[in-house]
């Protein structure tokens, strides 16, 4: 039977990528010295920091997530995707190998099950268009203290358009992005000076900048 027009719609970029991610060192020790600032607060760590438990946040004061972040830039659909054996392609086929891949389904995170591409009924991979889909309604702030090694290259910034663009759309007022790659140790000592300065009342900004000028 011939293959229907659009057989590549929700094909990403991440289904193409074979490579495997470490765990990140250092991330376990920072989401405890957070969690310790502020009373009450939800840690989710290895197996427990899934993509169904992500989805099913509704509007935290704030959301952190410390994990590997995806950049990648765009892949060709395959031609097999579009072609059964024994027959040519449709114009409007071959018309649909040449367009843009939508930027939110190459940016995104890696979560419990990613190298295993299972985490429950989801996964693992929460793209910029399901990040989109969030109840971030009344989240001050969201941080991903993500690392962009190991998946593909950074594209120009698009990436990284994509996943705050999604964050906007999902209700969040302020994001703050790491999305390179930096020391662990490091990233925990500027994360907890930030986030203490956001408890003795700085401003989200104003507290971002004050760690800034001290590095």
């Amino acid at each position: 039977p011939e293959a229907p027009e659009g057989t590549h719609r929700g094909v990403r970029s991440i289904d193409m990528v074979s490579q495997r991610l470490p765990p990140l060192q250092g991330t376990e020790a920072e989401a405890r010295t957070i969690a310790e600032l502020f009373q009450g607060s939800r840690v989710l760590m290895g197996p427990d920091a899934t993509e169904e438990a992500i989805k099913a946040i509704q509007g935290p004061a704030f959301l952190h997530v410390a994990t590997h972040g995806f950049f990648l830039p765009e892949q060709p659909v395959p031609e097999a995707l579009l072609r059964a054996p024994g027959r040519e392609l449709t114009p409007a086929e071959r018309v649909a190998l040449l367009q843009r891949e939508n930027p939110l389904l190459r940016s995104g995170i890696a979560l419990a099950g990613f190298n295993q591409r299972r985490s429950g009924t989801d996964d693992g991979v929460l793209t910029a268009l399901e990040a989109a889909g969030l109840d971030l309604h009344g989240t001050r702030l969201v941080v991903l203290s993500t690392c962009e090694s190991g998946v593909g290259e950074a594209s120009s910034g698009e990436g990284v358009y994509g996943l705050r663009r999604a964050l906007v759309i999902a209700g969040a007022e302020t994001q703050v992005m790491s999305l390179w790659q930096v020391d662990t140790g490091r990233t925990r000592e500027l994360m907890q000076a930030y986030y203490q300065r956001l408890k003795a009342g700085a401003g989200r900004s104003e507290a971002m900048r004050s760690e800034e000028r001290r590095v």
